[in-house]
C-alpha cells in the first residue's frame, strides 16, 4: 500500500496529501532559514513577536517600514533554499516529470513560485509597514498564499499531473 502512495499513479487524493507534506518539509526549510537570518543577520523580529517570545529568538526594535523590507529579504533567502529542495522533492514523489526538459520545467516551477513569493510577500510587506502586522503573523500569510498558488500552478501548468 505504501509503495502505491509513493507511486506517482496514486490518484489525484494521495498526490494532494503528498504534495501537502512535500510542502510542509519545504515549509520548514523555509522558516528555518527565514528565522535564522531575522533572528542574526537581517534581524527583523519585534520583542513582542511570537517567535520571539516562543522560541526565545533575539529581537530588535525598528521602524516598520525597514521592518517589511527585512522581512523581504529574509523572505526571498528562505524562498530560494526552500524552491529547490521542493522542486526536486515534487519531482521524485508527486508529479509525474517530463511534460518539458527538466532545465525549462526548473525555470517555470521556480518562476511560479516566484511569482506566488513575491504577491504573497509584496501583501505580507505591505500589512507590516501599513498595519504593524506582526512579523510571523505575515510568515504565516506568505507560506498559504503561496501554497494555494503554487499547488495549481504546479498541477495544471508544469507538470504532468
Amino acid at each position: 500500500m505504501l509503495r502505491k502512495i509513493l507511486s506517482r499513479d496514486s490518484g489525484a487524493f494521495w498526490q494532494f496529501v503528498k504534495y501537502g507534506v512535500v510542502g510542509a518539509l519545504s515549509t520548514l526549510v523555509q522558516l528555518v532559514v527565514f528565522y535564522t537570518l531575522a533572528s542574526t543577520v537581517l534581524k527583523c523580529l519585534k520583542p513582542d513577536d511570537w517567535a520571539v517570545r516562543l522560541l526565545s529568538l533575539p529581537s530588535a526594535e525598528m521602524g516598520d517600514m525597514v521592518r517589511g523590507i527585512l522581512f523581504s529579504v529574509d523572505i526571498a533567502a528562505g524562498f530560494v533554499v526552500a524552491n529547490v529542495f521542493c522542486w526536486l522533492m515534487n519531482r521524485a514523489f508527486v508529479f509525474r516529470p517530463g511534460k518539458f526538459a527538466w532545465h525549462v520545467e526548473f525555470a517555470m516551477f521556480f518562476g511560479a513560485a516566484a511569482m506566488a513569493c513575491a504577491i504573497a510577500t509584496a501583501l505580507s510587506a505591505l500589512l507590516i509597514h501599513v498595519c504593524g502586522m506582526m512579523t510571523t503573523q505575515a510568515t504565516i500569510l506568505e507560506v498559504a498564499v503561496s501554497f494555494l498558488i503554487n499547488y495549481f500552478s504546479r498541477r495544471f501548468f508544469i507538470f504532468k499531473g
